[in-house]
């Protein structure tokens, strides 16, 4: 999700940059709604079942050029039997593994992934506007509908979900920090984080309104965009945040945005929180266990910088 989402600012610009130029998406179907109601995008392509399927509906729109943001073997295969001209994403994954793999903190430079992925389209004259990732939420919903008058206004939302175990943080120290919030707060995630949800809100009370497995994805975006700041993880809905230009403590455990080149991207107040640790990272997009069994990324994160934030942003 964070990958994809950081491909709208290169649709938009070809878009606006390019007279008359016809800009194409090609995704899976699981991240469609990425770029549903997307102004930007005059048509959004969906893989086949079949990679000769989706070729053969490549070949057919007759595309000028190829921009490949994925790099991988598949749009290799797609490049080849098109033979349509194409610019490549250069991933570094060389410099990524070794990085990785010896803890090398100098060797892949701390450039946003949204940076990387302009270079693609830089042969065609098309510079960066500089303006955020976009995301159009898609209906009209209300806080009235999805929270209680007690937290429709000026609530901390805390996206508490993240795929993998690594980049979360545990019940406890949550717990912790939502006790010293002043203000409401509202737990945001998926149907995989609600028993988490539950245990937190139920230990703190009435400050702590749990919508985790109870909300649409989009309607967890519009939620965001409402909220006075938010404290999230290394996933998905954290990064689709950085649409809205909300106050943003993004905090990272097993992961490094720097190697990944997805730290907050054009928010006026964003604060990237993670500990200095010779085993971290411990991976590229997170583990189901700690490799060493202690978990210090996550508990040792500092919990005064967070609720500062929380209090003051």
């Amino acid at each position: 999700m964070g990958d994809i989402i950081y491909t709208t600012p290169v649709v938009r610009c070809l878009k606006q940059q390019l007279p008359g130029v016809e800009v194409h998406f090609l995704t899976k179907p699981a991240f469609q709604y990425i770029y549903d109601g997307n102004p930007y995008l005059d048509k959004l392509h969906l893989l086949k079942p079949s990679l000769g399927e989706t070729i053969a509906g490549i070949k057919a729109e007759k595309f000028d050029y190829i921009i490949d943001l994925h790099n991988n073997l598949r749009t290799a295969i797609i490049k080849f039997r098109t033979g349509i001209p194409a610019s490549t994403y250069k991933k570094l994954a060389v410099k990524k593994w070794l990085s990785l793999r010896f803890h090398l903190k100098n060797l892949v430079a701390p450039t946003h992934l949204v940076e990387r992925y302009m270079q693609t389209v830089k042969f065609l004259g098309i510079q960066n506007d500089g303006k955020p990732i976009d995301y159009f939420i898609k209906a009209d919903h209300s806080l009235t509908k999805l929270l209680p008058p007690s937290h429709q206004g000026n609530y901390t939302a805390f996206i508490i979900g993240a795929t993998h175990f690594t980049k979360r943080m545990p019940n406890k120290k949550i717990i912790s920090i939502c006790n010293q919030i002043n203000g409401p707060v509202v737990l945001l995630g998926g149907n995989d984080v609600k028993a988490n949800g539950d245990e937190i809100a139920g230990a703190i009370g009435g400050k702590v309104y749990n919508t985790c497995g109870n909300t649409t994805l989009d309607e967890s975006v519009f939620l965001v965009s409402k909220a006075k700041n938010i404290i999230g993880f290394d996933t998905g809905l954290t990064h689709i945040a950085e649409a809205f230009n909300v106050p943003i403590a993004s905090i990272w455990g097993g992961t490094a945005p720097e190697l990944l080149g997805v730290q907050p991207y054009k928010v006026k107040n964003a604060l990237v929180i993670g500990v200095e640790l010779p085993c971290r990272p411990c991976s590229k997009f997170g583990l189901e266990k700690c490799p060493l069994g202690h978990f210090k990324c996550m508990y040792q994160i500092p919990e005064d910088v967070v609720v500062s934030f929380a209090n003051n942003a």
